[in-house]
């Protein structure tokens, strides 16, 4: 598994410093009050929830780089991104017309696993 986008990163920064980075922009996409959001009309459930699906899978593909040559990647990579999207969640019970809800979790968690099994399907 050796492909540009899972090859090993010999600093720190190369390895963890783009899982931060994605990290922030879910904080800062969670931060925004609920009258700040777009609203996509007959779409806008699926939408935001396709987002949640689609943003914990990069953030999932993101953590395996990370810590890809730990012993146990896969089950690191899970945990990180859950407890993440368990912070993430509780932090939006703080902003204005926002809440946080384990079926959002569940989508999160979903995206992750699914871009897990098809790392683990490449390998």
């Amino acid at each position: 598994m050796k492909r540009w986008i899972l090859s090993k990163r010999e600093t720190w920064w190369g390895r963890w410093l783009p899982l931060l980075l994605a990290m922030g922009v879910i904080f800062f996409a969670s931060h925004q009050p609920s009258a700040d959001l777009p609203d996509f009309g007959l779409w806008d459930l699926g939408v935001k929830k396709l987002g949640h699906f689609l943003a914990y899978a990069v953030l999932a593909l993101l953590a395996f780089r990370a810590v890809l040559d730990w012993q146990r990647p896969y089950l690191t990579t899970f945990l990180i991104v859950f407890l993440y999207a368990l912070s993430d969640e509780f932090h939006q019970t703080f902003i204005p017309g926002r809440n946080g809800t384990l079926v959002d979790v569940a989508i999160d968690m979903t995206g992750a696993l699914t871009c897990l099994w098809l790392l683990q399907r490449r390998s």
